[in-house]
């Protein structure tokens, strides 16, 4: 199969996002049957680390801090209602809804770890490597997302 020299960055294989896509795909992959044990799917999980980190929150600071909006967090709070780990009380502002996590939700913290150390091992990096990487990952998304970078660009 020939391949255009014109079109070299056009690459697959040369594409960052590609790169990421992939490596996101991988570890979602790991997590789901592991996840899948406790009734989480993997977006549920990232709410219920937000809440066990943060403690209870309001829907809308919730999703800000899984960068997502907060039609797309509604869905996840619904389920995770549902299975008994969340619960949702409307704040005095009733335009508020506030999430917490209930005793069931609490008692999951322990075996979501387990799950969390075995996908940690199946990356093969230690802690350091990893701290780094988590790092490098979070910069490039603030430099993506602060510096609006327009056509003609070249990334450093």
């Amino acid at each position: 199969m020939a391949t255009s020299t014109k079109q070299r960055g056009l690459m697959l294989d040369d594409q960052l996002c590609f790169a990421l896509y992939a490596a996101t795909n991988s570890v979602v992959r790991a997590y789901r049957p592991l996840l899948g044990e406790l009734g989480l799917t993997y977006p549920q999980y990232l709410v219920m680390l937000a809440l066990w980190q943060d403690g209870g929150t309001a829907v809308h600071d919730l999703a800000a801090r899984l960068q997502l909006s907060s039609s797309a967090v509604t869905p996840l709070v619904d389920r995770l209602e549902a299975a008994g780990f969340v619960t949702r009380v409307r704040a005095a502002d009733r335009r508020v809804v506030l999430v917490g996590l209930t005793e069931a939700g609490r008692l999951l913290e322990d075996r979501v770890s387990e799950a969390q150390q075995a996908v940690v091992c199946r990356t093969g990096l230690g802690e350091r490597d990893l701290a780094d990487l988590r790092q490098e990952l979070k910069d490039l998304a603030e430099r993506v997302a602060t510096t609006g970078m327009t056509r003609g660009d070249e990334p450093n």
